[in-house]
């Protein structure tokens, strides 16, 4: 992933470096579970320990002339570990290492990513405690609907956010998943204990049918929830720059001190953070595609899925990492404009009250639906050609006004009305807190 998206911690998980770091674990795991079975001496252990290096420039000046990365990183240990080094690898695969490797990999990135969610969550449920009475006119086909609450609307993205996140952690949890079962998955070289322990000692699922390979389903479904989740930080971001229209004006990105928006037009203050979310939402479903494309693999294994999987796993990871962040930052920076959520509320002449006029007609004044709702349709449609408050043209109306009291007939423009459980909804974010503090408890 090229740097300007990739925050350090998680860009460190996928250097070159890293990767053979973590094979050198997988090794060294190994080789003192053949210790253990009197497999390897003591001594040459201990040895290997001391003196095993990676050089990442070694390795690859060696796979220059190997064209087999895994030969080159062995060859490159056993040159710094001395004779000892021929205890290395030894009854190994490939595929023994570098899957479980990955595992351990997918193990680093999986827990940046929860801890992620988890920040952006926190952000989420405190904004939506603090915009709960903060009233708006709610949307539906793009059209006013009734009005809702900018804390109620954050309030689902956060519950989302925390379905996303169960969905990671199970995803990572599965992806965590090693072998060490030979060339086809036979134990055909080590016995089925030593894999077991090896990956115990690692902190590690085995599989427990593995081919030359861990199966690739589980690739695939830890990048699908990484692509649900980017598809989730898409819709609030999308949600918050469509509020941002100028025409609309009711929520901005921050735009802080310096910021430039356009180098022709000083006015500008454009939603560039929600479209750039947007825009590597996009690649985190293509990421996913190439996963699903990675299933089938011919026979005990190929090595269709390999070139594939150097590109999205790191690529997926660090682009969520990437995003998640910034969308943490958007939710704690944004601008809420309430006045301008009023306006235009108002601008809408009460034709959002015209569900609450026909449920009454029906209630109270004893009409069938269908004629009540001829009769507030008519007037609707009126007040938004003629630009005329609703309300107005309902209490001149000789269907309504026989029907209805005046009384009657305002209290169905008290928005109040239709907000009065707004409160309880967002009350359920207590439990999505006290999950949080759980997790944060069991942690420490």
């Amino acid at each position: 992933m090229i740097p300007r998206y990739t925050l350090p911690d998680m860009g460190a998980v996928w250097t070159d470096a890293a990767r053979f770091e973590q094979m050198l674990r997988v090794e060294l795991a190994v080789a003192r579970a053949q210790v253990r079975r009197g497999l390897v001496p003591a001594e040459a252990y201990a040895t290997i320990a001391a003196r095993a290096r990676v050089d990442v420039g070694r390795i690859a000046e060696i796979e220059r002339t190997t064209e087999h990365d895994v030969i080159a990183f062995v060859s490159q240990l056993a040159e710094t570990v001395g004779p000892e080094g021929r205890y290395l690898h030894l009854g190994l695969t490939s595929s023994d290492v570098v899957d479980t490797a990955l595992a351990l990999q997918l193990q680093a990135a999986g827990a940046r990513l929860l801890d992620d969610a988890a920040a952006l969550l926190v952000a989420l449920v405190r904004r939506a405690r603090a915009e709960a009475a903060t009233v708006m006119m709610g949307r539906t086909h793009s059209v006013h609907a009734e009005p809702t609450t900018l804390g109620l609307k954050i309030a689902g993205w956060a519950f989302e956010l925390a379905r996303d996140r169960v969905r990671l952690a199970a995803a990572v949890d599965d992806a965590a998943t090693g072998k060490i079962s030979g060339p086809v998955g036979t134990y055909s070289h080590l016995e089925p204990d030593l894999e077991a322990e090896v990956l115990a000692d690692l902190g590690l699922h085995v599989d427990p049918v593995s081919t030359q390979i861990v199966q690739r389903d589980r690739h695939a479904a830890l990048l699908a929830a990484i692509a649900v989740t980017g598809g989730s930080l898409e819709r609030f971001a999308t949600e918050i720059r469509n509020l941002q229209h100028t025409e609309i004006g009711e929520l901005m990105e921050p735009f802080r001190a310096g910021q430039k928006g356009s180098s022709a037009m000083p006015h500008k203050r454009n939603p560039i953070l929600c479209e750039r979310i947007a825009g590597l939402a996009r690649l985190l479903r293509g990421y996913a595609m190439t996963a699903l494309e990675d299933q089938p693999l011919w026979h005990e294994r190929d090595i269709s899925h390999s070139s594939a999987e150097r590109v999205i796993l790191p690529g997926a990871t660090i682009l969520l990492d990437y995003m998640l962040v910034r969308t943490a930052g958007l939710v704690e920076g944004l601008v809420v404009r309430p006045d301008r959520m009023r306006e235009n509320i108002e601008r809408g002449l009460g034709l959002h009250a015209s569900s609450r006029v026909l449920l009454v007609l029906v209630e109270r004044g004893g009409l069938s639906r269908e004629e009540a709702y001829a009769i507030v349709q008519r007037n609707a449609l009126r007040a938004a050609d003629e630009r005329l408050p609703l309300r107005g043209l309902l209490a001149t109306d000789p269907a309504v006004a026989s029907r209805l009291p005046l009384a009657e007939l305002d209290a169905c423009f008290d928005d109040a009305v239709v907000l009065r459980n707004v409160p309880a909804v967002i009350a359920r974010l207590d439990a999505l807190e006290a999950d949080l503090e759980e997790e944060r408890r069991v942690a420490r």
